[in-house]
């Protein structure tokens, strides 16, 4: 079934074609890929066949790699490790527990931006960095020395996507299991974000840690054989507009459209007219509208972007390999057969921002201060004591240049950049309540900002670099200055926060941000010299210069050829060997940590726990039976997100978390973060439905971590109902709506659940990783029928719950107990979506099922 790909060469290739027969040509390039895939991992190549037949089959998907950061990757790291001690302890081999593949993991998401609009921010905030994750850090480091297979990209060297995309993903490449064997890239990634690698025609997406884990213990992962959904892409973008624009239309039309467990693919003459880097943009967004991949395939200009990337070996095989295995798109494939296709005219697009809450609430520039003004808001000012200056509502009080999404993109930070130095040149200053920072994505964005002259003015508007990970985008935006905070709380005043991230959530960003707003690089720059959103910038002056006249956005807005000619000129191949070459050494307190290779040792850490879902592993799994008289933790409404379960951002002193700390001997200033602390067991049950902005509807008077104890009534937070429901050994039930678990792939968001007691979670619809990392902690994931709901039902909190599942686990039924003796039944739909699904539930989840094949020695 393999083939001679290069003549006279030892380079070989699965022959998928051979398989499918010419029906191939019908298959989106994404489906060649994934049949291609599945040859390799089934008997004879024949799950191949399930993937010609678009009928939604499972089949087996192994990737060429892993990656990982440090917020998922750690925890996923704790269960292997404590894997291997409990294996020791059983008396089996605990080296048994071993990585199967490459794995790279990038320490990315640890940064707080504590200090900024300093020339030493960056060093400043790197040095706290390692102070408060020395714990953590010195696990990885343990890891790395006892897996030959982790790579660990140290702290500073980038953020994981970008990284991927400018250095780790190769397109095509050699086999790890035989390096005579050339195969596509792909990559599964502990982050929702990785379809970003899409944009170089690699195979890839975002997985719960658990789906991770299993894939290191070897096995393949089954691939319901998904929808594609073909997006035409038509006409050329205009001058004025950034790759962040394009990418916001396309959230909003997409969530429109719905596109659930799906794959998306570009297509069309427009496709053409995007560079890798614009496609990156666009593709990293794809959890924002709940697709499974948005891919691009290889053409010319994925392989220019290798060659400009320092990477001219893959550059070669992979246009030898893609036009030989017919996944090489020149527009004269027209055979191509996708389940829908959406249109969308390039030409029309303009600018654009989103917000308040959400990535696909995307508003035209024009309309951004009318859509985002709160009700009632005007333009109060409140003075801040101590200082000569005010704050109000609507002011900005956070501008941040972040996450890979954007500084991956050359043309939006030289955009930034310009826009800065003409800024400068006019006068133009930003005012004192506005935190500005810059956190580019790789250390590459650095070199030619700086050898360009672009970070002199940048610097001159406080966007100094102040790390190089994805801090505000992932909630470690850091504190406001002192005053500012004080003021904020005592007077209410409704500030905003803007960054060129991916997300906006409510309370991701900051506790005291009342609205998030994602915008392009160039226009973060323009709404931190305004300061506030309650002005249109598009015909309102972003402020004064040296002779007092009004300075408008299109006075600053540079030319697209003026932006071309320093891409060109300063951004090199050169420059990203040079800085990957090195990106091993970037941080000297990493490379100062020592790690032996023995049994590792278990010290008491509010940082590094053993888990209890491993230690309570039985060796033999028990039936699965009913669940019988729930109590729910919490109602909840529609799009409820993983940062409602489980945040990841600031724990304050009065947060349950805050408090156990305290407890602990730690003082707040070193809390660090949620999502830091997930390793730590006692930290992640505290962290259960604990975000600032949840909205229950058991207590609907409430805006935070509250619920109400039952039957008592109590109203109390989470976690105490929590303690309360653990002591009585209660088992829990949360009820939900429309995309439930939407947003990051944290596995947290099941296991803080699974810690608190909770054993099924019923809601309208599941977003894809949030539903399987349920299943893979043993949590029933079920749908209402069509038609029912939790305000048909007239749930409010008081009712107990019965849960009976079909022996076949392919349904369920559910009966409602109410205080009166009344009760209401309706089916239920389980969502286990293959063979290797129910297996797993059937099994208590993943971890006892890996651990019990590990003690049988069938692993």
């Amino acid at each position: 079934m393999t083939f001679k790909i290069i003549p006279n060469s030892k380079f070989s290739a699965t022959d998928y074609r051979s398989v499918i027969g010419d029906g191939y040509r019908s298959l989106p390039h994404s489906l060649r890929l994934l049949a291609e895939n599945a040859a390799r991992h089934s008997e004879g190549g024949e799950a191949a066949l399930d993937v010609l037949a678009r009928e939604g089959d499972a089949v087996p998907f192994r990737p060429a790699r892993l990656l990982l950061h440090d917020m998922l990757g750690i925890p996923a790291l704790i269960d292997i490790m404590a894997m291997r001690n409990l294996l020791e302890e059983q008396g089996r081999d605990p080296l048994s527990v071993d990585m199967s593949l490459p794995v790279d993991l990038v320490i990315d998401h640890s940064m707080s931006i504590n200090h900024w609009a300093d020339r030493f921010a960056l060093q400043k905030n790197m040095d706290r960095e390692f102070e408060v994750n020395r714990e953590r850090f010195e696990f990885l480091k343990a890891c790395e020395t006892r897996f030959p297979r982790l790579r660990v990209i140290p702290p500073g060297g980038g953020i994981c996507h970008q990284v991927n995309l400018e250095f780790l993903g190769q397109t095509v490449l050699p086999s790890h299991e035989d390096d005579n064997l050339l195969v596509p890239d792909s990559c599964l990634g502990t982050d929702s974000h990785t379809p970003m690698i899409n944009a170089l025609g690699i195979m890839g997406w975002g997985v719960g840690g658990l789906e991770a884990e299993a894939v290191l213990f070897g096995e393949t992962t089954p691939v319901n054989v998904p929808r594609v959904i073909g997006l035409e892409l038509t006409g050329a973008p205009s001058d004025e507009i950034m790759a962040t624009d394009i990418a916001l239309v396309i959230a909003e039309k997409l969530r429109a459209v719905g596109v659930v467990d799906t794959f998306v693919e570009l297509f069309g003459p427009g496709y053409r007219t995007l560079s890798v880097a614009d496609r990156a943009t666009i593709a990293n967004m794809a959890p924002e509208y709940g697709s499974t991949m948005v891919f691009c395939p290889v053409d010319e200009r994925t392989i220019g972007y290798l060659r400009d990337t320092g990477r001219g070996r893959s550059a070669n095989l992979t246009e030898i390999y893609s036009k030989a295995q017919d996944l090489w798109v020149d527009g004269s494939d027209t055979n191509v057969e996708y389940d829908e296709v959406v249109g969308l005219d390039l030409g029309r697009i303009g600018r654009s921002v989103s917000g308040p809450s959400r990535p696909e609430q995307r508003i035209d520039l024009a309309d951004a201060s009318e859509r985002l003004k709160l009700k009632g808001e005007t333009e109060r000012r409140v003075p801040v004591q101590g200082t000569s200056h005010d704050i109000g509502d609507g002011d900005v009080i956070i501008a941040a240049i972040t996450s890979c999404t954007n500084t991956a993109n050359p043309r939006n930070m030289v955009a930034a950049g310009l826009m800065a130095r003409n800024a400068v040149a006019r006068g133009l200053k930003v005012p004192p309540h506005v935190k500005t920072s810059l956190a580019p994505g790789s250390r590459v964005v650095a070199s030619y900002l700086e050898e360009s002259g672009l970070q002199g003015p940048l610097d001159a508007l406080g966007f100094e670099i102040a790390a190089f990970s994805c801090s505000t985008c992932n909630g470690m935006s850091g504190p406001l200055h002192p005053a500012h905070e004080a003021t904020i709380k005592a007077d209410d005043v409704k500030g905003i926060a803007v960054l060129s991230g991916n997300r906006n959530f409510a309370g991701r960003i900051h506790p005291l941000a009342s609205r998030n707003m994602i915008a392009s690089p160039p226009l973060v720059v323009a709404y931190a010299l305004t300061g506030t959103i309650l002005k249109d910038i598009t015909c309102e002056p972003l402020g004064y210069d040296h002779d007092g006249d009004p300075v408008m956005l299109s006075d600053l807005w540079p030319s697209a050829d003026e932006v071309t000619e320093i891409v060109e000129k300063f951004v090199t191949p050169t420059e990203f060997s040079r800085n990957y070459a090195a990106i091993n050494d970037v941080n000297v307190h990493w490379n100062d940590l020592a790690a032996d290779a023995g049994t590792y040792e278990w010290v008491p850490s509010n940082y590094v726990s053993f888990p209890p879902f491993v230690r309570k592993i039985d060796k033999v799994a028990g039936p699965v039976g009913p669940l019988k008289g729930l109590r729910p933790l919490v109602i909840l409404g529609d799009s409820v997100t993983t940062d409602h379960i489980s945040p990841s951002g600031i724990i304050t002193p009065e947060s349950e978390a805050g408090r156990y700390l305290q407890q602990q001997g730690v003082e707040p200033r070193d809390f660090n973060s949620f999502g830091t602390r997930r390793g730590c067991s006692d930290v992640v049950v505290r962290s259960t439905y604990a975000n600032y902005r949840l909205r229950n509807e058991m207590t609907p008077d409430n805006e935070g971590s509250w619920t109400r104890i039952e039957p008592e009534g109590e109203i109390t937070s989470v976690f105490k109902a929590i303690e309360t429901y653990l002591d009585r050994d209660q088992k829990l039930v949360v009820i939900g709506g429309k995309e439930y678990g939407c947003g990051s792939s944290r596995d947290t968001a099941a296991k803080a659940p699974w810690l608190a007691g909770v054993r099924a979670v019923i809601v309208e619809s599941f977003e894809r990783i949030h539903r399987s990392n349920l299943v893979n902690m043993g949590i029933a994931p079920l749908c209402f029928p069509k038609g029912v709901t939790r305000r048909t039902l007239r749930l409010d909190g008081s009712e107990t719950y019965d849960i009976d599942i079909d022996e076949d686990l392919l349904g369920a039924r559910l009966t409602v107990h109410r205080k009166d003796g009344s009760y209401d039944m309706t089916p239920l739909d389980l969502r286990l979506y293959n063979d290797g699904e129910r297996d797993t539930f059937a099994a208590g989840g993943l971890l006892p099922r890996a651990f019990r094949k590990f003690l049988a020695g069938a692993a």
